[in-house]
């Protein structure tokens, strides 16, 4: 069934950032909602890293050079940036600024570090931190990439574990059990229309355990 336009417009636009770990589903959870609202995008950063297969150049990533990168940084055009696995990620602050004068909301796909820059610097921004509803569901959804070893899965699982500890820093917290469901709550999120959904089904002590 197509969840495209099942929602109404954003009332306004805004500035949300959905954070996860790596696996977590944050990337799906922000190109299906984008499907679902009318005026929304997703903000599209710039990496360091080499394009995965099927990526293409200014619509999953703008893919620089570390020298065009840092000569940016320099320049202070990003809202934020960090290196992830060994690789710059940065987002633009014209083309969000560009965007929201546009009547645009715009979806920031960032890590924890990240969001709390933008927050610092945006006030009223909205944030939300995607949850894996375990440890095995998480280990096994980045099993199933084909992409990586075990040294590298086993490294996403460490980091992962360190992301999620900053879970509380946000608004708002989504278990991300039922792809569908998870969808709603976003759509509700990014629309205004409900208060804080907290982890209190999930043993989070198991989850951070290292």
């Amino acid at each position: 069934m197509s969840r495209c336009r099942t929602l109404s417009s954003p009332p306004e636009p805004c500035l949300l950032i959905i954070s996860a770990p790596s696996g977590a589903g944050k990337t799906s959870l922000a190109k299906a909602l984008v499907d679902t609202l009318d005026h929304t995008e997703l903000s599209v950063s710039h990496t360091t890293r080499a394009p995965r297969p099927g990526e293409q150049d200014g619509r999953d990533y703008f893919f620089v050079d570390r020298q065009t990168f840092k000569s940016m940084i320099d320049a202070g055009q990003f809202l934020e940036y960090a290196m992830v696995f060994d690789h710059y990620y940065g987002t633009a602050k014209k083309a969000i600024e560009e965007k929201i004068a546009a009547g645009q909301t715009v979806i920031l796909d960032i890590d924890w570090q990240g969001a709390r820059s933008v927050r610092q610097q945006i006030p009223g921004v909205r944030s939300v931190f995607i949850l894996p509803p375990s440890r095995q569901v998480l280990e096994g959804r980045l099993q199933s990439r084909g992409q990586d070893s075990d040294e590298v899965i086993a490294r996403r699982m460490r980091d992962a574990v360190e992301q999620m500890r900053h879970y509380a820093e946000f608004d708002q917290v989504i278990i991300n059990d039922e792809f569908d469901d998870a969808l709603a709550d976003l759509g509700k999120i990014a629309l205004g229309q409900n208060g804080a959904i907290r982890p209190n089904t999930l043993n989070m002590e198991a989850l951070l355990d290292q």
